[in-house]
């Protein structure tokens, strides 16, 4: 697309992105971390106990694994349980996220070439928005956003001062001891969502920064990596705030520091085994910016592959712009530095993806088009089996006719952007952002009939089970405490356990006579059918209270193949339902 072209398409395609990242946000279907359910349980008992600390918890060895700042965020958002919901409890990782967002796209109109400046800045934006790390792990409770906030404000600041367009000292001089203390608790903040360890990468990432985007110098050296290990120390005494508030920093120090962090440091099949042939590999970790793209995927690829073939061009490096050099040092250092734990995960790199997406913005009609066309391929059944599977939910009720008009459109959208595509190759990178988007759009439509109240129990069925012993499934671990949600006042019980989770009630007993010694010991019990056509096998001697849809997220081997894969209501949805005894049973 030419630079002089109508830029309002961008900056629609940015407002809708930021519009899907609310649309949804209290569904109990947003993608998520699994663990997102076992930091709500420790915020809500955290906050029934009235006091910031120490943090509370059900869950065996959870109490003590993540940092405050996040319980915290948790129990203000939700007015300490007054105002508990999703929703509420998940806005604050959307002002992160828009927060991120916007300053990026800042960045990202700073250092594109005139003219051109506003469509670089959307393009950097919607590459943001629409990386599924970002849609995973920027709108949801359980978040990266906070520490990806906190921990880009010092790259960000030594950006702005090569970029304020005045003829100034070097930054290393600029940076004086006021600038690293403001930058020291910016580290601390972003640590005390996330873990001590990040102080780490964020430290490295900056002074590489400074020195690499400025001639050498030995006293900005020196004077940088003074000031660099006092923001270092500064996030570090911020963090350790933690012990010294905690009425039990013994057990801080076992669940956090020693089980939680030091633990991916140490393996038994021996480092370098581990790092070559175990469960984590090393070279996995090189793929960590493509997996965090999500379906975009393969234009990072590309655009990985790209700058590594400039890279061994000796003179490419002697042209880079000091702003350049900034983000090269963002995104090397934080996938260098989480390449050496044992435990590795490409979650452990998303502090430095506003990075890449200013990268790719700036690099964006260079990449070569055949990354896109690819992702096109991938987009365009997923876009069909989402329209397929919104068709039969509303063949099945689930679903209102309008709700599933709304789906087949955002469907149909994406099919359209991406024929525009491959018809005229020149759009193929711009159409890749819109099925992207259709994509992520469809997947929220999809599942938007069965995530609002009208899909959940009604305010009589709530009532009638406040104070009632209830019996749920947990599926992994903590998800029982979902039903604190859909059922407030209940007293809520899992029956089977998984992970950290111990305790499951008579797990070795077929199923319908669990269910009813289940219904002999509690007042009621939440059961999920494992076909559509059958009945609770307790009838006639217990009475359904209530039943909802539930939609299966972990499938057994052969449970979904090519024969059946049309047919989703054969392996994707179920029934939950509520139970009680019958009277006088």
């Amino acid at each position: 697309m030419s630079h002089r072209a109508p830029t309002w398409p961008w900056l629609v395609l940015v407002a809708l992105a930021a519009a899907l990242y609310l649309f949804g946000l209290g569904s109990f279907y947003a993608p998520t971390n699994g663990d997102e359910m076992v930091y709500i349980h420790i915020a809500r008992m955290t906050a029934e106990s009235g006091h910031w600390l120490p943090l509370q918890s059900e869950l065996v060895g959870t109490r003590n694994t993540k940092p405050p700042l996040l319980i915290w965020q948790a129990m203000v958002a939700g007015g300490w349980g007054q105002h508990w919901s999703l929703f509420a409890l998940r806005l604050p990782s959307i002002a992160y996220t828009f927060a991120t967002t916007a300053l990026l796209a800042f960045f990202a109109h700073r250092m594109a070439p005139a003219p051109g400046k506003l469509r670089t800045a959307c393009i950097a934006a919607a590459l943001y928005l629409l990386f599924f790390s970002t849609f995973r792990y920027g709108r949801v409770y359980l978040t990266s956003a906070p520490e990806t906030f906190w921990l880009a404000l010092p790259m960000w600041w030594l950006l702005w001062l090569h970029l304020r367009g005045r003829t100034v000292a070097s930054p290393a001089h600029q940076l004086g001891a006021w600038a690293y203390t403001l930058i020291g608790i910016a580290m601390g903040l972003g640590a005390a969502y996330k873990s001590f360890a990040l102080v780490a990468p964020t430290a490295a990432a900056l002074w590489c920064a400074v020195l690499l985007s400025e001639p050498w110098n030995w006293r900005p050296a020196v004077r940088t990596t003074v000031g660099v290990t006092w923001s270092a120390l500064l996030g570090l005494g911020i963090f350790a705030l933690w012990f010294v508030l905690d009425p039990n920093p013994a057990e801080v120090w076992q669940e956090f520091v020693v089980a939680e962090n030091a633990g991916k440091m140490s393996s038994s099949l021996g480092y370098w085994q581990a790092a070559l042939y175990g469960a984590y590999p090393m070279w996995t970790q090189l793929l960590a910016y493509p997996a965090n793209g999500g379906l975009l995927a393969l234009p990072v690829l590309g655009f990985c592959l790209h700058a590594l073939a400039r890279g061994w061009r000796p003179r490419y490096y002697a042209h880079l712009s000091p702003a350049l050099w900034v983000l090269l040092a963002w995104l090397v250092v934080w996938l260098v530095v989480f390449t050496i734990p044992n435990q590795r995960s490409e979650r452990y790199v998303i502090p430095a993806m506003p990075a890449l997406a200013i990268a790719m913005a700036l690099l964006w009609d260079r990449l070569h088009r055949v990354w896109f066309a690819a992702t096109l391929l991938i987009t365009v059944p997923a876009l069909v089996m989402l329209g397929r599977i919104a068709w039969v939910m509303g063949s099945l009720g689930m679903a209102s006719p309008t709700e599933v008009a709304m789906t087949l459109l955002a469907a149909g959208a994406g099919l359209a952007g991406a024929i525009a595509g491959f018809v005229r190759f020149s759009w193929v990178r711009n159409a890749t952002l819109l099925a992207c988007l259709a994509v992520l759009g469809c997947f929220t439509l999809m599942v938007q009939p069965i995530s609002g109240d009208a899909a959940g129990y009604s305010t009589t069925v709530q009532s009638q089970m406040k104070g009632q012993r209830l019996a749920v499934p947990n599926g992994f671990t903590g998800q029982y405490e979902r039903f604190h949600f859909v059922l407030p006042g209940a007293r809520i019980t899992p029956y089977d356990a998984e992970g950290r989770n111990t305790g499951a009630l008579y797990p070795e007993m077929p199923a319908p006579q669990r269910l009813d010694r289940l219904l002999k010991e509690f007042d009621a019990v939440v059961w999920l059918q494992d076909d559509l056509n059958e009945q609770p096998s307790c009838l006639p001697h217990c009475r359904l209270v209530a039943q909802r849809w539930h939609v299966k997220s972990r499938h057994k081997d052969g449970e979904v193949t090519l024969d059946n894969l049309w047919q989703p209501q054969l392996w994707l949805f179920r029934r939950e339902w509520l139970l009680t005894p019958a009277a006088g049973g």
